[in-house]
């Protein structure tokens, strides 16, 4: 760094005067720093999010587009509604009224879908 100088305003105030160079070598370092405590905050937030079941943005979309959850998560995993209810013991006619709103999830149905999708048991419920 070069040289810098401290003035002293007739307030009291210290101000420091430095080189154009330093002062733009010191806002870049600052501003990369917080650009790695954003990408360390997001990458946290991220893996909690992970672990708390994380949805594909696939899912999301298709529920956003009117998809029930079971379908979009269905779907997202590349099952027919044949083979995930054969995978959880349920009639193929019953899962396509849960999908269409026309039956409500039950316990006993969510914890079955959640440990076939792979979410909580919760999310169906909600």
């Amino acid at each position: 760094m070069h040289k810098i100088q401290i003035i002293t305003a007739s307030n009291g105030e210290e101000m420091v005067v430095l080189p154009k160079a330093d002062y733009d070598a010191m806002m870049a370092a600052l501003n990369s720093d917080a650009e790695d405590d954003d990408v360390a905050i997001y990458d946290a937030r991220k893996a909690e999010l992970e672990a708390e079941g994380l949805l594909p943005a696939e899912v999301t979309i298709a529920i956003l587009r009117g998809d029930h959850r079971i379908k979009a998560l269905r779907m997202s995993r590349g099952l027919t509604q044949q083979q995930l209810a054969t995978k959880t013991g349920l009639g193929q006619g019953f899962l396509s009224d849960l999908e269409n709103g026309r039956r409500n999830v039950t316990d006993a149905v969510a914890q079955s879908l959640s440990t076939i999708l792979g979410v909580p048991a919760a999310w169906f419920k909600g």
